[in-house]
């Protein structure tokens, strides 16, 4: 049932669209309930010679009402109870994809791709299906039972009614079974196709290095095995459907004959006339349908069940950093900040700390330098600053104020950031660089992509700023991908700026141009530089060197030079690099 009760805000919502639809359908199953009877009365009356030619037509005009209504009334209940359906799928996916968004990236370390975009497809249908279709099939079929029960037993006769229902009433257990097994496969098929979905979507992103490291054939095989776990698990509920629904027709066959048997033997008895013996045959054909309407409803609402389980589960997923109780109505930062101390590991390798006793204080307007190798801890360093993960009370400190007093709104719109990864959106180029900034006007745009260097690139291409750049920006370069986020960070025009490792992917003279348009552009404002080449470290006022997450060197160029440690020795071996580069150029 807690299952079940995460729908009540959206069925609340359009419960008045559903009680409509169900009015209406309950007079479409009244007027369906009683044609049979009209059709007995006249066959009768024609028998009995107790109808002329007026009392025909008025009851065929009757049965013509009755169809009108079930006309109308089809429209009505096809639009109140389909249509909310639909909707609540609409709010259900709009509630999840919200609700992804303020997960925290330990949620995507441990989920794939492929699996979670399953649950908007697959899932979410599913249980739209729950809701409109099963809904429909268990009140027609209640409602109908009823009526057609009652026409049964008041209109024909009450032992032959009796008779006939004794195979049908072995549906009900039958149903009960069905219906939890049922459940069961349906889960185990989603889980595959989420597994299946997976292997799809992370092959197609991954093409280029498929085919670079010529493993095609090993993905395919694997797929295969993938695809064929699917089938097994499909074949399982439709062969558990296949059993099923034979099985009902059996009950509804073995109910027609011994109607047709026992209903003939009290027709020559006279007990029932002969109109109400066919309109009693009628009933029986009327009640296949909320037998056979049993095994769907129990079909559809066992997977919508399944389903809402698996999507109840990912909103249960609660976000490691929100706003709490020490949360100020902060708005603005000035880009002062300092780390106290801080130590961090990650959630899913606590006993490993990316960052041990990290203590740095950047003033405003100030750039700072984050040098190290891989794994150093200085990625870390810069997510922490937006709050990616939270860290112990105190460690950071932002204007005076501990980083939880920030709103996370506040923080991460004050904070423009330049990640290693350089996603780009499928989108226009203008749209990537402008994403964030929904008042940014051309010449702002222009100015953004001049200032990262990319500005000639995008005007060599055939559309310019109106270049669509694929997937993941598949259709740009590595140094074009990393210069038009640089462009974005910049159009931000945040207090604080964070460029990590943003320039490792162009050369050495387009570095200095950008760094050279930063320290313009940047002027008072807090930027933090992460690289690993010392020419990055250039624009820096000052520069700290951390070493397996502890900062083991720090001061400017000039004294860093002059201690003769990491720096030094990075900086004379980076040079010397450049001048055999240079010499073999």
């Amino acid at each position: 049932m807690e299952t079940l009760r995460s729908l009540g805000k959206n069925l609340k919502k359009y419960a008045w669209k559903y009680m409509i639809g169900m009015v209406a359908l309950f007079f479409v199953d009244q007027m369906n309930a009683l044609v049979p009877r009209l059709t007995g009365n006249i066959m009768d009356g024609l028998v009995d010679q107790t109808l002329d030619l007026n009392g025909v037509l008025r009851l065929v005009l009757l049965i013509l009402g009755c169809g009108l209504v079930v006309v109308v009334g089809r429209f009505l209940w096809r639009f109140f109870i389909f249509g909310p359906a639909r909707q609540i799928e609409r709010d259900m996916r709009n509630d999840l994809y919200a609700h992804l968004q303020t997960l925290t990236p330990t949620f995507y370390n441990v989920n794939k791709t492929g699996d979670l975009m399953s649950y908007f497809t697959n899932d979410l249908s599913a249980i739209r299906m729950a809701l409109g279709p099963s809904v429909v099939t268990a009140f027609d079929a209640s409602v109908m039972l009823v009526l057609v029960l009652v026409q049964m037993i008041l209109y024909v006769d009450l032992r032959l009614t009796l008779v006939a229902m004794i195979p049908l009433l072995l549906i009900g257990v039958g149903d009960y079974y069905y219906g939890k097994v049922m459940n069961r496969r349906f889960e185990k098929r989603q889980e595959a196709f989420s597994r299946l979905s997976d292997e799809t979507q992370e092959a197609v992103s991954g093409i280029r290095v498929l085919k670079a490291f010529v493993q095609e054939q090993k993905e395919l095989a694997h797929f295969r095995k993938l695809n064929q776990d699917s089938l097994d698990k499909n074949l399982r509920v439709a062969s558990l459907r296949a059993w099923f629904m034979p099985f009902l027709f059996f009950l509804i066959g073995l109910s027609s004959v011994i109607t047709l048997l026992y209903g003939g033997y009290l027709t020559l008895l006279g007990d029932i006339t002969l109109g109400r013996f066919v309109a009693f045959n009628s009933y029986i054909g009327m009640i296949v349908w909320p037998m056979l309407a049993a095994g769907e409803c129990i079909t559809m609402f066992s997977q919508g069940y399944a389903s809402l389980r698996r999507v109840n589960s990912l909103l249960a997923q609660t976000p490691e950093v929100l706003d709490g109780p020490d949360t100020k109505d902060i708005r603005g930062i000035r880009g002062e900040i300092d780390f106290r101390g801080l130590t961090f590991a990650y959630p899913d390798a606590p006993e490993r700390n990316v960052l041990q006793d990290f203590t740095l204080h950047i003033a405003e307007g100030e750039t700072v330098g984050i040098m190290g190798g891989t794994g150093s801890g200085k990625s870390s360093l810069t997510g922490l600053l937006y709050r990616l993960y939270d860290v112990e009370p105190g460690a950071i400190v932002i204007d005076g104020e501990e980083i939880r007093a920030f709103p996370l709104q506040t923080l991460r719109t004050q904070i423009a950031s330049v990640p290693q990864d350089n996603f780009l959106f499928s989108d226009t180029i203008r749209g990537n660089i402008a994403f964030g900034v929904d008042s940014a006007t051309q010449e702002e745009i222009e100015q953004a992509a001049k200032d990262a260097c990319v500005h000639d690139n995008i005007m060599d291409f055939a559309e310019g700023y109106d270049t669509r750049v694929g997937e993941r920006g598949v259709t740009l370069s590595g140094g074009q991908k990393q210069r038009c986020s640089i462009a974005r960070a910049l159009l931000k025009d945040s207090p604080v700026l964070i460029l990590d490792d943003a320039l490792s992917a162009v050369d050495t003279d387009t570095e200095a141009e950008i760094l050279k348009n930063l320290r313009r552009r940047r002027a008072g404002k807090t930027t933090i530089i992460v690289g690993h080449r010392v020419s990055t470290m250039e624009f820096a006022d000052h520069i700290c060197v951390l070493e397996d997450g502890r900062i083991t060197e720090y001061g400017t160029k000039d004294e860093l030079l002059a201690l003769g440690g990491t720096f030094a020795a990075t900086y004379e071996n980076q040079r010397l690099k450049g001048a055999g580069e240079e010499a073999v150029g």
